[in-house]
Order: C-alpha cells, then structure tokens, then sequence
C-alpha cells in the first residue's frame, strides 16, 4: 500500500515537523531505521540510537513530542505524537495490511457433513473438518490444517497450514494459530502400578478465549477431566508447552520454549520468558515476570519479579549470583590466609 506522509500522520494521530515540500512524499512501507530507505517510514523511541536521524535515509520517522533531535536530513519528515511505538505500529498495519483469504472451499478440502459452516468461511486444499465441527463467519482455516469433532471456532479465526485442533477444543472470536501448533493433545498423565506406568484418561478438552494468538509448534494439551484454559488476549510464542488442566489468565505472555506443567494457574498480565520452566500445581501471581530460564517450583506473588533456578525474588537471585562469582577470590584469599595461619603456628611453636 502506498499513501502520503501527510495522510499517514493524520490517520496515525501525528503531527508534521520537517520540510513542508516533502510532506506528500509517498511511503510504500516501513523499516528499522538504520536499513530505512527512501519512500519507507521508521520509529525512533530509544536514546541510544538518536545518531541514526542524522545519517537515516527514511522519508518519516515517529518519535516522541519531547525526543530531541538535531541535524536531520532535509529530506526527513518527523511525525511526532504521544506513544510513537503505538502509532508505528497501527502505520505497519496500514503499509502491509493482512492478507484477505476469499470466502473459498478447496474442492481438496475433507469436510464432514456434520460440520456447520457460517458465512464468508475459508477452507484450504487438504485441509480436513471432521464431525459436528462448527465454524464462525470470516474464519479462514488453511492448507492441510486438521481439525477434530466437535471443534468450535469462532468468528475470524485463522488456523495456519498444518495446525491441528484435537476433538472438542474451543476457540473464541479473533484467535490466531500458527502453523504446526497442536491444540488438545493428551496430558502428561500417567501413575506407576504393578511395574508400569499407567496413562490416565485425559477426556477433558481445550477452551481458548478472544483474541488469542498461539506460535508454531507450540503444543496446548486437554484437561484430564475439565479444561485447559487460555484468557483473553494471551500471547503464546512458539515452541511452548503448556500441559493438562492449567488455568491461564488474560493477556498473559508466554515465551518461547517456556514450559508448564500441569494444573497451574498463570493469572493475568502475568510475563513468562523464554525458557521458564513451571513445576506442577504453581500459582503466579497477577502481573508478575519470571524471567528467562527461571525454574519455578513454589508460588510467585503478584507484581513480584523471579529469577534463577530454583527461583528466587531478582534482588536476592542476582545478589547470589554475585556471591558466586567472587568465590574463586575469596577461595584464593582463604588460602592465603590458612598458608599465613600455618607459617605464624609454625613460627610460635619454634623453640
């Protein structure tokens, strides 16, 4: 999409600051600002690169009302505003606007005569909808993706090629799965009897609210009898495991190749980092961050922020952390002093 930079200021709540010829100069897309072109917009919200609006090439930049900037190049419009990061944002979504997919089936696609589908749905080639499946108005399920009984989904869904959504899994409105992630697979459950392990039925299921966006290959398992949930506007990156029965809030993040085992609850607003690691039937808190590669055996209070593993409050974490990495001088300094303990003994027990 092409549009002026004085269009795009008005449509993003910003205000004009530069050389006023260029001010209908055409932006076709956006870019960092250090690989801006001309013809491309930028952001600049961090200090530290403030020397790139001397030497950037783009032909606008968002920044702050307040960001100082000097010796700009005259070809250079800035479209300052309160939030640059939102207003960027809303500019990327306006230069590259999601893909629209036709309110087409795929004479390739497999679908039961059960299923229930609502208008202006998209079905791709080998794509396959098994019994009593039901799907919302401007749901757009593509290529190869498999999709159970009993499933439902709601309106303007996207399920990417080759995601699959296992019997009875629930989506709202505006969810978004990626490709390869698997959404209701059996729990971990088993018990150990008479030399083997045992697998306990998982016959619960999945239940996904609005606007939930799950990354490739993440993997999303059913309760063993009730529901795994995931809250409104969560965010779950690829490569995340969440197991059996847990209870994820709203607007939660979760990292990538961040892990959580069963029956836990993640309340809302609540940020895991890549590589954390949750034990069973955990509790963190409203708003709290376990940071990366944070291993998490207890409860995490609200707004509370842990690091390390086992997890401890980032203060007391990092100070240990410290601690541990004075050791090999303080082993030295004990040395030194037992060797001077040994010589002053040895001196004192002279005749």
């Amino acid at each position: 999409m092409a549009i002026t930079i004085h269009e795009l200021a008005t449509l993003c709540g910003a205000t004009l600051q530069g050389n006023h010829s260029h001010f209908q100069d055409v932006i076709t897309c956006a870019n960092d600002i250090a690989a801006a072109k001309t013809g491309q917009v930028t952001q600049l919200t961090q200090a530290s690169y403030r020397h790139f609006a001397q030497s950037t090439q783009a032909s606008a930049c968002f920044l702050k009302d307040d960001f100082d900037v000097q010796e700009v190049p005259d070809s250079l419009v800035l479209l300052r505003c309160a939030d640059p990061e939102k207003a960027f944002i809303h500019a990327v979504t306006l230069l590259h606007p999601q893909t629209v997919y036709s309110p087409t089936i795929s004479p390739q696609a497999m679908i039961a005569k059960t299923a229930v589908l609502a208008r202006n749905v998209h079905i791709g080639a080998f794509a396959t909808l098994d019994e009593h499946t039901e799907v919302g108005e401007n749901t757009a399920i593509l290529t190869g993706a498999c999709i159970g009984r009993q499933v439902k989904i709601g309106k303007n869904c996207i399920i990417y090629p080759y995601a699959v959504l296992y019997d009875d899994v629930e989506l709202g409105d505006n969810v978004i799965i990626h490709s390869g992630a698997i959404i209701g697979a059996d729990g971990f459950g088993y018990k150990f009897r008479d030399g083997a392990h045992l697998k306990v039925p998982q016959v619960g299921n999945v239940v996904i609210g609005d606007n939930v966006e799950i990354g490739a290959n993440t993997c999303v398992d059913r309760g063993a009898l009730g529901s795994t949930t995931i809250g409104v506007g969560s965010k779950i990156d690829n490569l995340v495991q969440i197991g059996h029965n847990n209870k994820i809030g709203q607007h939660v993040i979760v990292c990538g190749q961040a892990g959580i085992s069963g029956s836990c609850t993640i309340d809302n607003y609540a940020i895991l980092a890549g590589s954390a690691g949750i034990a069973d039937h955990v509790n963190i808190g409203q708003g709290a961050v376990v940071m990366a590669r944070a291993g998490v055996a207890n409860n995490v209070a609200a707004k509370t922020q842990v690091f390390g593993s086992p997890a401890k409050e980032k203060r007391i974490a990092y100070r240990e952390q410290i601690a541990i990495a004075q050791l090999p001088d303080l082993m030295k300094k004990i040395k030194q002093l037992e060797e001077r303990l040994c010589e002053l003994t040895a001196k004192n027990n002279t005749p």
